[in-house]
């Protein structure tokens, strides 16, 4: 039961806190998103075949995310079907209403948080540190909220304190970097067009979002009933899990927000090396594994702590001293024309010899 004075901010604004705290961490998420795209726009020249490959990603989330509304709605699928430019699915059953206003808010919302908590799951068992929820006090909006980022921040501290020292000999460490970058390279409800001019930003996603929202009022109305009477129940019962219930979606987002600033280096390392002569390319990814095997090897012999950060250390910076040595030495000439010109085509049609 409850022990704790019940004024007006335990009653009403202290249910508020932590869907403030998952609202901010999601638009957070929401930037994160848009700075990808635009670096998935910038390699989409020279790499057309690996922008159709995180298409497909995206797409597929969220070709999986509209079956599960309609699984959820018991409107049963009767096609599934995905591609790198669009995603089909349909339900055996159309219905309408609350249940097609549910589908379709899983198709909106569900590549946020569907793929982001496989992750979190995968996590749980690879990590499995971090993960604590908050126990509160006093029932205040304040101390709601640094409830909730104390959560988020345990987390975020735990997960990177695994990422720094990631074990590359260990297949099950390597595994899960896999499956980070492979989900960071899909966690959007976009993607980035077929068509250079199409524009795909954060802004269409938010409008779609919104007039899903304001489509149906009612429907919102009863959801944030639903809310502030679970969030008493807990008040009087169990404080802990209401507040406990948003720090799930927070750290979805977190998650979210770690595997698409992980792809960020690769994006990177892939933009560079496209100024990098063709036959040098494979170089820069090369030295990845390389260094890393020579630091390892090297620390067998030169005992010492922390072997696994300074071998990433070691790859990090080897693998950047390589790709700037090459950019320097290397770097390709894209004013150089493959074939040379005998005769140039003027503009009324004649055809003119080129001056040696």
């Amino acid at each position: 039961m409850v022990d704790f004075p019940l004024t007006i901010d335990a009653l009403v604004f202290a249910a508020f806190a932590p869907i403030l705290g998952v609202i901010a961490f999601w638009f957070l998420q929401l930037f994160t998103i848009e700075f990808q795209k635009r670096l998935l726009s910038q390699l989409r020249h020279h790499h057309e075949a690996f922008c159709r490959f995180t298409n497909y990603i995206g797409i597929l989330f969220q070709a999986l995310s509209q079956a599960l509304g309609y699984t959820v709605t018991r409107s049963g699928i009767s096609s599934f079907q995905v591609t790198v430019n669009y995603e089909k699915v349909e339900p055996k059953k159309e219905k309408e209403g609350v249940f097609e206003w549910v589908a379709q808010s899983f198709l909106l919302f569900g590549p946020f948080f569907i793929p982001a908590g496989l992750v979190l799951l995968l996590s749980y068992f690879v990590v499995g540190r971090g993960f604590v929820y908050p126990t509160l006090l006093q029932y205040t909006f304040v101390e709601s909220l640094t409830g909730f980022l104390t959560s988020l921040s345990t987390f975020a501290t735990e997960f990177g304190g695994f990422l720094i020292t990631l074990d590359l000999f260990n297949p099950l460490h390597v595994g899960f970097v896999c499956v980070l970058l492979f989900f960071g390279l899909g966690i959007r409800p976009s993607y980035i067009g077929q068509e250079r001019k199409e524009k795909i930003d954060i802004l269409r996603d938010l409008i779609h979002i919104k007039d899903h929202l304001i489509e149906k009022p009612l429907y919102i109305a009863v959801i944030i009933l639903i809310l502030y009477l679970f969030y008493l129940f807990s008040l009087f019962f169990n404080p802990g899990v209401y507040i406990g219930l948003f720090v799930l979606f927070g750290w979805m987002s977190l998650t979210a927000i770690i595997a698409i600033l992980l792809t960020v280096p690769l994006l990177l390392l892939i933009w560079a090396t496209d100024l990098i002569q063709p036959r040098w390319k494979i170089v820069p990814f090369l030295s990845i594994p390389v260094s890393y095997i020579v630091a390892r090897v090297f620390l067998l012999y030169q005992p010492m702590n922390r072997v696994e950060q300074v071998s990433l250390l070691v790859m990090l910076f080897s693998t950047f001293l390589v790709t700037i040595a090459l950019i320097k030495y290397k770097r390709t000439n894209r004013f150089k024309t493959a074939i040379k010109m005998k005769h140039v085509r003027v503009a009324d049609g004649k055809k003119g010899t080129s001056k040696k």
